[in-house]
């Protein structure tokens, strides 16, 4: 996912984002949102979100949700 929509963005994601600093080399900081900034639904560079940290940038990609084992689950022998 790119991070241009803010419907797709919500608090407790997992992101990577740019800072302001770091536009120009495109360095990555990943984070948990804690507040979406954007107000629009769209933006070409990304939604500008706040992270738990309080690091501020704008969102290049949500990452996937890791998925707890099932109860049902055995625990797999090397």
């Amino acid at each position: 996912m790119a991070g241009t929509k803010r419907s797709e963005i919500h608090p407790g994601d997992t992101v990577d984002i740019v800072l302001k600093q770091d536009q120009a080399t495109g360095k990555l900081t990943q984070g948990v949102v804690k507040e979406i900034l954007t107000g629009s639904q769209f933006h070409p560079h990304g939604i500008k979100v706040r992270l738990a940290d309080g690091k501020v940038g704008r969102v290049k990609a949500i990452l996937p949700k890791a998925t707890p084992p099932s109860k049902d689950a055995k625990p797999q022998r090397p």
